[in-house]
């Protein structure tokens, strides 16, 4: 048996994805972000992890002339910084949270050449919401949909020929991965699945005929709260805490692994992730069969 040709690694992708999305009650990536102050949030997280921002950008081919799809673009971690480099920028985004955000930091960076589109990817048309093709298409910890196949399929049908498709995801088991699996059996009475990891995107991508470079790193942030009550508010919708009982038991939690710092509190954390990216439709260098 080969298991490369023989399994089918999207429906393990498929798969894996149900199984967490069943065992996280209500967690949704798109809801969680729907509130304005949730992704404010977000968004000042990823100023003070600027450095993570300037090395993605900087790991990316990009002249002034280039156009960039950006799909889970979040309140514009990426999608302006980009702006400010290149023509142009395509911004996906379904949450309505996220999109007010990146409307307002726009305005304020005086950003002009970004288009937003507000839809899951699984939603959209190439031909009647994206204007193809796109120099780079870039999906950072946004790969949050079922068919990951035609989500790929998708974003090679919107780059250009010779272009360059950008994926960032988890290997590995992340530090909410580590807190899911001791506080979800006691919180919900079950046990917590974790989402597909790298090694499922990239066998995904090997079946498609697609060889990519792939590049693992640790990734070191830190989630900032004014007091413990900023915190519990944060963490209440992402437990999805509904009862008083399950409020203690993260109160209990965070009590032992938020560090106070600077009049505040803040939550370290570390885990490595995969950059894997390719070349659209490079046959000749053998990275990719069509």
């Amino acid at each position: 048996m080969n298991p490369m040709t023989e399994i089918d690694w999207n429906e393990v992708w498929n798969d894996q994805m149900r199984r967490s999305r069943e065992a996280s009650t209500t967690r949704d990536c798109a809801r969680i972000w729907e509130k304005r102050e949730s992704a404010l949030k977000f968004w000042n997280m990823s100023k003070e992890n600027s450095h993570r921002v300037e090395e993605t950008i900087a790991g990316t081919e990009i002249t002034p002339d280039s156009r960039v799809l950006d799909i889970g673009s979040g309140p514009g971690t990426l999608a302006i910084p980009f702006a400010q480099r290149v023509k142009h920028v395509t911004a996906v985004e379904p949450a309505k949270g996220m999109v007010l955000v990146l409307q307002e930091k726009m305005a304020e960076e005086g950003v002009n050449n970004i288009d937003v589109v507000q839809k899951r990817w699984e939603e959209v048309s190439v031909a009647d919401d994206l204007k193809p093709p796109y120099d780079v298409v870039i999906a950072s910890f946004s790969l949050g949909m079922p068919d990951i196949r035609g989500a790929i399929e998708k974003m090679i049908a919107s780059a250009a020929k010779g272009g360059t498709i950008y994926l960032y995801h988890f290997a590995g088991e992340t530090h909410w991965d580590r807190d899911c699996r001791d506080l979800w059996p006691r919180l919900h009475g079950k046990e917590y699945q974790p989402g597909p990891k790298s090694d499922v995107l990239y066998n995904v991508l090997y079946s498609m005929g697609i060889y990519p470079s792939v590049r693992t790193f640790r990734l070191r942030h830190s989630q900032r709260f004014a007091d413990f009550e900023e915190a519990m508010a944060h963490f209440q919708s992402q437990y999805a805490i509904t009862t008083p009982e399950q409020e203690a038991i993260v109160r209990e939690h965070l009590g032992r692994v938020l560090v106070e710092e600077n009049g505040g509190f803040s939550l370290p954390a570390s885990s490595i992730r995969a950059k894997i990216w390719w070349d659209n439709g490079s046959e000749e260098d053998g990275l990719v069969e069509r």
